[in-house]
């Protein structure tokens, strides 16, 4: 078999496998928000500063409360508290979406450091870990017993995802979203009120986003500072535009980058240390790549909202 300083290759994969659900769980929940806002005709690129905000109100309130559910509520709350205010900055006239969002991250970042201060040396109880490997009947020993421990909010987005994939299809509201997000016309034509969808569509896509923020700060890393979201907002919005734009392919889609990140500790767990940090800029790059493919003009978007302005 197949080793690395004396550990097999078995165990690079299980522990890639592993980090692919740790680092890929915010990635999730930041998707399907920026899914669902998108679907409605809108850009919300303030994601990151949900993302952050979130983050830091879902540590606040389990340390506070001594909960982590009452951390998780606060920031799913406060992420569509955020959202909410970008939906109805955008909706007013002559305000671009994308610049609003830009000034939303900007906003939410600038509270969450400001108002998170108090809370870099503090510790608050964290998410629990769902352990995979005692299911399956490892050695609690072993380094894949280790690696299989699932964030307790991964299942849930897991069904999220999958409940929303059937909500956009067989749903008056799925249809009403879509609609929206396809023709605002013809919306308006058969009355329904487009900034009213949309402002809705952001604040849940916000409260979504928010568990991802939560995840970030009350599970992994598991602490609040000031550079915890490392751009997953930001990046979140290729990840939408590689799934195109289809809830279930977005939880394949931030497996595929949570593994990317997982890659470097892997990897590095087993004795491979260099180039280490050339395997921590894998995820932008290839964020960059799929940007790069998925605007290459012999390629249509397919599934696209076409308000958006992006379809081929």
């Amino acid at each position: 078999m197949n080793s690395i300083s004396g550990m097999p290759w078995l165990d690079v994969l299980v522990a890639v496998l592993g980090g692919a659900i740790r680092v890929g769980t915010p990635f999730l929940f930041v998707s399907l928000g920026e899914c669902i806002t998108e679907k409605a005709g809108r850009i919300n690129l303030g994601l990151e500063g949900v993302l952050v905000f979130s983050a830091m109100a879902g540590f606040a309130g389990s340390y506070l409360a001594g909960s982590w559910v009452a951390g998780v509520l606060l920031a799913a709350a406060s992420g569509a508290l955020i959202a909410l205010l970008h939906g109805l900055v955008s909706s007013l006239p002559r305000v671009n979406d994308i610049a609003a969002g830009i000034a939303i991250m900007l906003l939410g970042g600038g509270l969450a450091f400001y108002l998170g201060k108090p809370l870099i040396q503090p510790q608050a109880q964290q998410i629990p870990a769902l352990h995979v490997g005692a299911w399956l009947g490892l050695d609690p020993a072993t380094a894949a017993y280790a690696a299989l421990k699932i964030n307790a909010l991964f299942p849930i987005g897991v069904l999220l995802a999958l409940l929303l994939a059937w909500g956009l299809t067989h749903t008056g509201w799925g249809l009403k979203l879509r609609m929206v997000g396809d023709s605002a016309d013809a919306a308006r034509a058969l009355g329904t009120s487009v900034n009213g969808v949309r402002i809705a569509a952001t604040t849940a896509g916000g409260a979504i986003a928010g568990l991802g923020g939560a995840s970030l700060s009350l599970y992994f890393p598991g602490s609040w500072n000031e550079a915890l979201s490392s751009g997953q907002g930001l990046i979140a919005v290729a990840l939408v535009i590689f799934a195109r734009w289809h809830p279930v392919r977005c939880l394949g889609a931030a497996l595929l980058f949570g593994g990317a990140g997982a890659l470097g500790p892997a990897l590095q767990s087993v004795g491979v240390t260099g180039y280490y940090h050339l395997f921590n800029a894998v995820p932008y790059a290839l964020t960059l790549a799929i940007l790069v493919w998925s605007c290459s003009g012999t390629r249509t978007l397919q599934g696209a909202p076409a308000e958006l302005g992006v379809s081929r």
